[in-house]
């Protein structure tokens, strides 16, 4: 313990030695600059000189000074070790507390980069749901669409089927009225023999109009197109089926008399 207080006096004594010995230096340099400075103002020319001039000798001789220390070395101030190690402690610490502040600096602004980043990282999932929640709507909304294209066009199909079944049973009215407005079927009564009207009567009992034997041809020529005839029996009276050949409307069989189709109209 005795040499460990003897070590600190002895450290203690030395660094006021030393602090001594630099305020003596320093006073010397002082003093010295002192003696300078009073050698220029008596050096300098009177005030009666051209001021240019004088501006110019005081540049030329401030440049040949400034030569003159470019090319004189660095000395130390002092040579004492304890006065150089009080110093180099001094600006050791002076640097550290500089890097201290320029790490404390670097620090505070990686926690603002940091911060910065997770906002943009919870902004950027943000958009990423925002866009997937945007995508999925269009394919939403793009298979609504077709589907309503699709019951819209199977709608105006069906109104468009249901126009034309009203418009066709209008025009089958409108022919059943003018077939059995002007060529009726044949009256029992409009015969004058008593034999022939009974005869005539006997075989009006199962006669079909001339709307029924279209009827029969259409509807034959749409449900099979591939054999369109229809066979002629005692139903169909003569004159509707010979009327109906000779205005073209139907055609007879080639091979079949008693077998007649309705003419292709195309």
């Amino acid at each position: 313990m005795a040499e460990v207080g003897a070590d600190e006096q002895a450290a203690a004594e030395l660094s006021e030695a030393a602090h001594t010995e630099l305020l003596n230096l320093c006073e010397e340099q002082y003093a010295q600059l002192e003696k300078l400075q009073n050698d220029i103002l008596l050096s300098e020319p009177g005030f009666g000189e051209n001021p240019q001039e004088q501006s110019v000798n005081r540049l030329i001789a401030t440049e040949a000074e400034l030569k003159q220390w470019l090319t004189v070395e660095p000395k130390l101030l002092t040579a004492n070790s304890g006065v150089l190690l009080q110093e180099g402690k001094k600006e050791i610490l002076k640097l550290c507390s500089e890097l201290e502040m320029v790490v404390s600096c670097y620090e505070a602004k990686r926690a603002k980069l940091r911060e910065t980043k997770e906002l943009e990282q919870k902004w950027l999932e943000e958009k990423k749901q925002a866009l997937v929640a945007a995508s999925d709507h269009v394919k939403r909304l793009q298979i609504e669409k077709e589907q309503i294209s699709e019951q819209s066009i199977l709608q105006d199909t069906k109104v468009k089927i249901q126009k034309m079944k009203v418009y066709q049973e209008r025009l089958m009215e409108c022919l059943s009225e003018m077939l059995e407005s002007h060529v009726p079927l044949p009256e029992s009564d409009s015969s004058a023999n008593k034999k022939k009207k009974n005869a005539t009567q006997e075989f009006n009992e199962d006669l079909i109009s001339l709307n029924e034997i279209l009827e029969l041809l259409m509807n034959k020529a749409l449900e099979t197109p591939h054999d369109p005839y229809v066979t002629i029996d005692s139903t169909f009276w003569p004159p509707y089926i010979e009327m109906l050949l000779r205005y073209c409307i139907a055609v007879r069989h080639q091979e079949d008399n008693f077998k007649i189709r309705l003419e292709a109209f195309c």
